[in-house]
C-alpha cells in the first residue's frame, strides 16, 4: 500500500473536481457573455450642450442592422430630466463600436445618471426584438452612472 501525504490527496481530489466541472463553468461564462454591452465612456461639454461618448459591443452570434436605446437622463437629485432615443445604428457580431451623441440643451454637470429604459429598435436577421435588452451589460467610466 502506497502512503501519500494528506495534502497530495486533497490536491488531487481538488484537481479532479475542477476538471469535471470545467465544462460547466466555461458554458456559464459563454452564456453570461452573450448579449450587448453599453459603456458610457465620456461626458463632455460641447457648443450645443453635452456630448456623450459610448462604447457598444455586440457579443450576440448575429449582427444587428439597427439598434436604438431609449435613455432616461436623471439630474443630480435623481429626478427625470428628460428622455431621449439614441440611434446606435449597426453593431456587427463580435465587434465593438464607439458612438457619440450631442444632446442639445443638456448641461453635463447637471447629469446624475442615465438609465437604458428600452430598445425600441433591435433588428437583424434572426434577431428577436427582445435580444437587445436581454443580458444587456452596462457600465460607466465617467462620473455619470449608467444602468440597464
Amino acid at each position: 500500500m502506497i502512503r501519500r501525504p494528506l495534502s497530495s490527496i486533497v490536491a488531487l481530489s481538488s484537481l479532479a473536481l475542477m476538471t469535471s466541472f470545467a465544462p460547466v463553468f466555461a458554458q456559464g461564462a459563454e452564456t453570461a457573455a452573450a448579449g450587448l454591452s453599453v459603456e458610457l465612456n465620456d461626458v463632455a461639454t460641447s457648443e450645443r450642450g453635452c456630448k456623450l461618448t459610448f462604447v457598444a459591443g455586440n457579443d450576440l452570434a448575429q449582427p444587428l442592422s439597427k439598434v436604438s436605446f431609449e435613455f432616461v437622463l436623471f439630474d443630480q437629485k435623481g429626478r427625470v430630466e428628460r428622455m431621449a432615443v439614441l440611434d446606435f445604428r449597426d453593431l456587427p457580431a463580435g465587434k465593438t463600436k464607439v458612438r457619440q451623441f450631442d444632446l442639445a440643451g443638456t448641461k453635463c454637470d447637471a447629469l446624475g445618471s442615465l438609465l437604458i429604459n428600452d430598445a425600441p429598435v433591435c433588428t437583424g436577421e434572426g434577431i428577436e426584438k427582445s435580444a437587445c435588452m436581454q443580458g444587456l451589460r452596462t457600465g460607466s467610466k465617467s462620473p455619470v452612472g449608467l444602468k440597464g
